[in-house]
């Protein structure tokens, strides 16, 4: 599933701390927790920051691919979590759609999904989430960046102007 991204969301990795410490906040005053479940890739930076601020020392992964660079496609587990997850936190970066986030919860109906960014489709999946986003934006996380020069956004609205003239 491909999807048309109108707006971009640079996400540095002094904002994703402090987004992550957020989340932890507002997951300390629902716990107390046993574990973590981290939903790779995405899942396991903000997850090492939420297991630090909440002293939680147990945590594990759950595998998923869904995503190549901008293009979101068929979800496919990878490795499983086994469970209830009574007394767990699944943590991931971003509630897109929403389908990694049932997929997770159907395996842990009893855990609570925790977030920092959620889209309008993915939210109702999020328990707690920091930030909503639109639904037609990406998010560059920075894990996925460089640091380089960018044109202004009056530079490139007219070089796609230009482009697009007869």
């Amino acid at each position: 599933m491909t999807e048309k991204f109108e707006k971009g969301f640079p996400v540095s990795w002094d904002q994703l701390h402090r987004d992550a410490r957020a989340l932890a906040w507002r997951l300390a005053e629902r716990g107390p927790w046993r574990s973590i479940v981290a939903v790779t890739r995405g899942g396991m930076v903000p997850a090492t920051i939420v297991a630090r601020e909440l002293d939680i020392r147990v945590v594990d992964t759950v595998c998923i691919s869904s995503y190549d660079h901008q293009d979101q496609r068929s979800a496919r587990i990878l490795k499983p979590v086994a469970g209830d997850g009574k007394d767990i936190l699944i943590i991931d970066d971003l509630a897109d759609t929403g389908a990694t986030a049932r997929i997770v919860r159907e395996m842990l109906p009893r855990a609570h999904f925790a977030c920092i960014y959620a889209k309008p489709a993915g939210r109702s999946e999020a328990h707690t989430f920091v930030t909503e986003v639109s639904q037609d934006t990406w998010i560059f996380f920075p894990w996925d960046t460089d640091l380089r020069f960018v044109p202004p956004i009056a530079e490139r609205e007219a070089a796609e102007g230009e482009e697009t003239a007869p």
